[in-house]
């Protein structure tokens, strides 16, 4: 007896020993996957056909080992890109007016549904440099009588924002003191136009070096009052000259204009805000590239922001390949009164959100802000299809399609944010993002026939869930 034990304790100790030789060496016969500890996903989904709308889900989606047929879209946080500055809207003069007249409570109540964690939390705005086609008003800071110039900037003031504007900005800064600011002119006071009209014509060369100090003292000014302007673009759309204001400036002109005035003035102000260049469509990237290789002016500018009234969003890779040591952003499209939900929803997340972001864009900013019930005001001349975010109507305000656009990103991406690699699955374009906090962020748009079941894979585990036809979702864990 006592010699059997002596042998099975003498078999059971090699048995030990071969086990851990074997271990050690990575020759485990019965290998076991480490476990990974990924936390179950939120998900927020808005529909197309409206039946839902920005609604976080009850259940959350677990990650594990899966066994399906469902495309995979796998996010890989090792792999970064740009990072964000953010996602919002233009607060243009007329938002500003209708948001400022709503009673106290009802415009508390939109600022914060707009600007605070606990709403939407836009992160970036941009305002116009004197008025916009979406101003009650044409006007400048340094309006003259016809026949009569400035050159000192004596009359300069910004006067014309002070009623509205200014107030309304103070108390977005007050709900969200890190809020990014981006202000494009439309025109320049009429005086240093050849044409002498806020309405197309150039900027006369005896007044660049003026004009520069025309943006010196707007941002100074906008400084004194409580408000950090983050960038400048140098004029928007300046290759459109119908619009109401507006005016043309080509590539060499605005190189001429930033290597040797705008650039030089904010340098001796010491003014550390951005000199943005193009603010203009994605079917002409040689006019920012033309810019950028002069290499008087590139020391100056820190990149260049498109719209996509024309075009195709990759432009901004384009650009950025080109340059790459620049920065791109996206700061304008809007949304028609004569649009629908379900096709705004997609184009414009596949587009102005997922599209952007997957070329490099630090930022992406629908249109107008706030309109009324007939989508104005607006200049004579300027656009009246431009429906609102939101729609300001006395007291009450409702929420339209590019107030959801643009909630998928700004409530879940915050500034800082890094965009990581997602693979491109067939009708379900998406972006990722990993924010400060460390946590994961996913947003899918199903833009294919009918519902559609996928995976979400991340560090060799999955999750599953599924978008009906139109819809988006963000995912985050």
């Amino acid at each position: 007896m006592k010699n059997n034990i002596l042998l099975l304790s003498i078999l059971l100790a090699a048995s030990l020993s071969l086990y851990a030789s074997c271990s050690k060496s990575g020759n485990n016969p019965n290998p076991v996957d480490p476990p990974v500890n990924i936390p179950n996903a939120t998900a927020w989904v808005t529909n197309g056909d409206g039946s839902v709308l920005l609604t976080q889900q009850a259940a959350t989606l677990p990650f594990g080992k899966i066994n399906n047929t469902n495309y995979n879209i796998e996010v890989d946080s090792s792999t970064s890109f740009q990072t964000v500055d953010g996602f919002g809207y233009t607060l243009t003069g007329s938002s500003a007016m209708l948001i400022n007249s709503m009673p106290v409570t009802q415009r508390d109540a939109l600022l914060n549904d707009l600007f605070s964690t606990a709403g939407i939390a836009v992160s970036y705005i941009r305002v116009s440099m004197g008025a916009s086609d979406l101003s009650p008003t044409v006007f400048s800071y340094n309006d003259m009588p016809a026949g009569q110039t400035d050159p000192t900037l004596a009359n300069f003031s910004l006067s014309q924002d002070l009623t509205h504007l200014v107030p309304v900005l103070q108390k977005i800064i007050a709900i969200n003191p890190s809020i990014k600011i981006l202000a494009s002119p439309w025109s320049p006071p009429a005086w240093m136009k050849s044409n002498g009209s806020p309405i197309g014509g150039s900027l006369k060369t005896e007044y660049y070096a003026v004009y520069a100090q025309y943006f010196v003292k707007y941002i100074q000014a906008m400084k004194a009052l409580g408000i950090n302007i983050d960038a400048v673009t140098v004029q928007n759309e300046p290759h459109h000259d119908g619009n109401n204001p507006s005016m043309l400036m080509n590539a060499s002109e605005q190189t001429n204009f930033v290597k040797s005035n705008l650039g030089p003035a904010f340098q001796s102000a010491s003014i550390t805000t951005k000199i943005i260049i193009w603010d203009h469509n994605c079917d002409n990237p040689n006019y920012p590239i033309t810019v950028l290789n002069d290499a008087a002016a590139k020391a100056f500018i820190d990149g260049s922001a498109f719209h996509l009234y024309a075009g195709d969003i990759s432009a901004l890779t384009t650009v950025h390949n080109a340059h790459p040591d620049k920065n791109v952003y996206f700061t304008e499209q809007w949304t028609s009164s004569t649009g629908n939900f379900g096709g705004d929803l997609n184009w414009h997340v596949k587009n102005v959100i997922i599209g952007s972001m997957r070329n490099w864009s630090k930022n992406a900013l629908e249109w107008n802000l706030a309109s009324d019930p007939t989508f104005g005001p607006h200049t004579p001349g300027g656009c009246s299809q431009c429906k609102g975010a939101i729609i300001i109507d006395g007291a009450n305000y409702f929420k339209n399609v590019s107030y959801y656009i643009i909630a998928h990103a700004s409530k879940f991406v915050p500034a800082g944010s890094v965009r990581i690699a997602s693979t491109m699955v067939t009708s379900l374009p998406n972006v990722a993002f990993k924010r400060p906090d460390g946590k994961k962020v996913l947003i899918v748009l199903n833009d294919s026939g009918g519902p559609r079941a996928f995976n979400i894979k991340y560090k060799s585990v999955w999750s599953t869930t599924s978008l009906n036809q139109g819809a988006v979702g963000t995912y985050i864990w």
